[in-house]
């Protein structure tokens, strides 16, 4: 089975303790050798200052293919591709267009009225420029705002339609649930790549929150697992060990680029890819 393709999701720090949490979790998975790296933008817009910072601090420092996540949350037209032109400048040829979560304390997203509508026609106006790698979300689970998961993937299809050159899927904990979707996608006529996003769980608690919010279906025995796991003090034994066997399965099923949301917790994902034969690159010097 071939080594697998690598990549990571961090988020922007908003506080000096987060900042140094944000530099050990580059430090440690940049040996690793992703193909690229993407920083997060905060629900409503709320860390675009910071995602820049970070987006160009670790290109500078790290030299890593970075993308920066672009939304269009309550932002003009003219604001976002401002934003997208500050990344050129920059170097930053990599973005992850979506549309974004509605701002806290907003039911549901609504567009700027001056802004993109939605992730489409982001990706087309991003492409038009000439300037970027585009990447968007894929959902292998219906998102909370489609009707069913057929339109999931129709709406995917739009996407790529419009110009996107990857996507990248919402996390899951069943490598099944991956499997049927690639097929769906590629019953629709969709044949650029579809990334699996891979979530190492740090915390079940925090996971199983974080999966009910965005509609990720939690297997029962999960919670059982990890019920006892946490009485016998094995819960970073029994995370590292699902974490691997799915990502196994799905290399065993020709999937092979892999991207994981590491929370800026390195610890977990770094071990899953060593599990996997993706360790850092050693070069032995020359004995005189």
């Amino acid at each position: 089975m071939a080594t697998p393709r690598v990549s990571f999701e961090f988020f922007p720090p908003k506080s000096l303790e987060a900042s140094f949490r944000l530099w050990e979790t580059v430090r440690m998975l940049a040996p690793l050798s992703p193909g690229f790296v993407s920083v997060t933008y905060g629900a409503g817009g709320t860390t675009r200052q910071l995602t820049h910072e970070a987006v160009t601090t670790i290109g500078r420092e790290f030299g890593l293919n970075v993308a920066a996540h672009l939304t269009c949350v309550d932002a003009t037209r003219g604001e976002t591709l401002a934003i997208a032109e500050g990344y050129a400048a920059a170097g930053v040829r990599e973005i992850v267009a979506l549309r974004g979560d509605a701002p806290k304390g907003v039911e549901r997203f609504t567009p700027h009225p001056e802004g993109f509508a939605d992730s489409v026609e982001l990706v087309a106006a991003l492409k038009a420029t000439g300037e970027f790698t585009v990447r968007v979300g894929a959902y292998p689970e219906p998102h909370p705002d489609a009707p069913d998961a057929a339109a999931d993937v129709r709406w995917l299809r739009r996407k790529f339609e419009a110009g996107a050159d990857a996507a990248i899927t919402q996390f899951f904990f069943e490598a099944e649930t991956f499997l049927r979707f690639r097929d769906a996608c590629a019953a629709a006529g969709i044949d650029r790549p579809v990334i699996p996003g891979i979530l190492p769980i740090e915390n079940w608690g925090g996971a199983r929150r974080f999966a009910t919010r965005c509609g990720a279906q939690v297997p029962a025995w999960m919670d059982a697992a990890f019920e006892k796991a946490e009485r016998d003090g094995r819960s970073e034994l029994l995370a590292t060990a699902i974490c691997t066997e799915l990502c196994d399965r799905l290399l065993a099923e020709g999937v092979q680029d892999l991207h994981f949301y590491t929370l800026n917790r390195p610890q977990l994902t770094r071990d899953v890819c060593h599990a996997l034969g993706v360790i850092p690159e050693v070069t032995l010097e020359k004995v005189a």
